[in-house]
């Protein structure tokens, strides 16, 4: 399907997805901050399975955690964040530019 300005019937039509990448961004730091946490505190099971390889296996086994925590939570947070801004640039955000009339619109619902 072709996106058409519903002014002028252009189909020279630029999309602007502000409201996405800034989402994305912020989850994607919220996601790393959460991830690393709930790691760290569990960096408890990690220093214990560690424990079997000595003073190295515990900080291994810890580091690892957070490192992976941190990974699955970016993840994750970028993810949601780009959704969300998805959903408002579709429907809150005129997020399209007609490039011959200079209309900025909303795709319909």
């Amino acid at each position: 399907m072709s996106l058409q300005c519903p002014r002028c019937h252009s189909p020279k039509v630029a999309s602007f997805h502000h409201a996405m990448k800034v989402g994305a961004a912020i989850g994607t730091v919220g996601g790393i901050a959460r991830g690393v946490s709930t790691a760290l505190a569990g960096g408890q099971a990690g220093a214990a399975l560690g424990a079997f390889a000595g003073p190295i296996g515990i900080t291994l086994g810890t580091v690892s955690g957070a490192i992976l925590g941190g990974l699955a939570g970016g993840v994750s947070g970028c993810a949601l964040g780009a959704q969300l801004g998805e959903s408002l640039d579709r429907h809150f955000l005129a997020h399209n530019l007609c490039l011959l009339c200079g209309h900025r619109f909303n795709l319909p619902a």
